[in-house]
C-alpha cells in the first residue's frame, strides 16, 4: 500500500481529518485532533499500536520504533508497500480505535464514535 492507499483507508474511518504539519509531503491523520498515523515525505508510515503489538512488531523486526514517538508505542515502516494491504488496513483501524478511545466521551459522541 502506498501513501495514497493509506490516505484512502484512514479517511474512510469515522471522524478522521488530515493535516500537513511539516509540509505538503507529510500527511498526519487525526481523530478528534489527535494523530494516529503519519505518512512521511519519503513514503514511510508511522502509526500507533498497542503495547503488545509494539513488542511483537519491533522484536520480530517487522517494524522499528518510530522516531520521536516510540515512547508512546508508535512503530515505523520504511516501506508500507512491503506489507499485505489487509494487514496494514487492520493496523490503521486499530490505531484509530486506540487514539479515539483516549478522547472524552463528549468528543467521541460529537464525532459519532462509540
Amino acid at each position: 500500500m502506498d501513501g495514497q492507499g493509506v490516505g484512502k483507508v484512514c479517511l474512510a474511518l469515522r471522524g478522521v481529518t488530515v493535516e500537513h504539519p511539516f509540509d505538503q509531503t507529510h500527511d498526519a491523520y487525526k481523530v478528534g485532533g489527535k494523530m494516529f498515523a503519519e505518512v512521511g515525505g519519503m513514503g514511510g508510515l508511522s502509526f500507533k499500536v498497542s503495547d503488545i503489538a509494539y513488542e511483537v512488531l519491533t522484536e520480530t523486526g517487522r517494524a522499528r520504533p518510530a522516531p520521536y514517538l516510540a515512547h508512546h508505542k508508535w512503530v515505523h515502516l520504511a516501506d508500507p508497500a512491503e506489507w499485505p494491504d489487509e494487514e496494514l488496513t487492520d493496523h490503521l483501524r486499530i490505531a484509530h480505535l486506540i487514539v479515539a478511545a483516549t478522547l472524552s466521551k463528549r468528543r467521541r459522541a460529537e464525532l459519532g464514535l462509540r
